[in-house]
């Protein structure tokens, strides 16, 4: 089944990106009998599978506010003594009002990501209109990101400021209950409100990055001089190497958990949990085939790890792996029958 590609693809946000106009134009409705086996319609009797269940955003947030925001401080004094620590003190609380209300904006910048209208991808918007109005949540804006790596994120500070983000790969190589199952999980995201504490996770992580660099360098050019407040440019070289760990074992401790919830929320939502866990298993192996130009300290936001053709990243990844994810889901499944 095929359609007529409508809308306004030509305008100045999408018209110098025809691999994009294509991706936007290969999205196809779906019917239910297109969808397989696996559309399930699942009862909200169902109990949930995950260990934890849904914690207060607010919380979480500062648990992940204050432990980067220490993080940041320690590295200040590392970096310039008395100085340091009263400089990382003041960026710390710069960049906890800042993410609050420009993390969306942040991340969606560092990927070039275009804002999508209705008229720009008709089918994407009514699907994620279709899921929205599921999990009782307000349409969230859509944005596409020109790479070729298939994944999404979402982000914003709650539902009401919600973006959807994907990418030109993701539209082509999953078949349209498959992309479902892919959408629905980034609005369980927003429907467990985590996608703040990602975008919040993902900009403080870069700070402490930013700040562990600039001790590198300060080693390496002589750092400190004489002052009896620099400290010993070996210790301060181990803090910078070791800071960024410290960062990443934060965005771990907190954003497993909130995956497998955003898995089974995201289920519940399209009724489909094998189209979200064969979703997984394609994106999963394309990852490790087709690297993604991304930040690091933004793994934690998108729906499989960016960085899964890494060996190390699999020692320090952010995500549950795609396995036990599958095996959830599937058991979800087979309770729906």
């Amino acid at each position: 089944m095929t359609f007529t590609p409508r809308g306004r693809l030509g305008m100045k946000t999408v018209m110098h990106q025809p691999p994009m106009r294509e991706a936007l134009t290969s999205i196809r409705p779906t019917r239910l009998d297109e969808t397989q086996p696996s559309l399930i319609l699942l009862s909200n009797n169902i109990p949930f599978l995950t260990l934890e269940q849904p914690m207060t955003s607010q919380i979480k947030t500062f648990l992940l506010l204050g432990l980067l925001t220490a993080v940041i401080i320690f590295l200040g004094g590392v970096l310039g003594g008395r100085a340091g620590l009263f400089f990382a003190f003041a960026l710390a609380l710069a960049m906890n009002v800042s993410s609050y209300w420009f993390s969306d904006k942040i991340v969606l910048s560092m990927y070039r990501a275009k804002m999508l209208s209705r008229e720009d991808a008709p089918e994407l918007y009514a699907m994620v209109e279709g899921l929205a109005a599921n999990a009782g949540l307000p349409m969230p804006r859509l944005a596409l990101i020109p790479q070729q790596a298939p994944n999404a994120f979402a982000t914003g500070r709650d539902p009401q400021h919600a973006v959807v983000a994907v990418t030109e790969g993701i539209l082509r190589i999953l078949r349209p209950d498959e992309l479902r199952g892919v959408l629905s999980h980034e609005l369980g995201h927003v429907k467990n409100r985590d996608i703040l504490i990602q975008s919040v996770a993902a900009v403080m992580a870069s700070v402490v990055m930013l700040i562990a660099n600039m001790i590198q360098w300060a080693t390496l050019f002589g750092f400190g001089g004489d002052d009896e407040d620099s400290p010993n440019p070996l210790a301060a070289l181990a803090m910078a190497l070791i800071a960024p760990l410290a960062a990443t074992l934060i965005q771990m401790a907190i954003s497993r958990s909130r995956e497998f919830l955003a898995d089974e929320t995201g289920a519940r939502i399209s009724g489909a949990p094998l189209s979200l866990a064969n979703a997984l298993q394609k994106l999963e192996a394309s990852a490790r085939q087709i690297p993604m130009q991304a930040n690091a300290a933004t793994e934690n936001m998108f729906i499989v790890n960016p960085f899964s053709g890494r060996n190390a990243a699999r020692w320090f990844s952010t995500h549950p792996s795609t396995e036990e994810r599958v095996q959830r889901l599937t058991a979800m499944a087979r309770s729906a029958r």
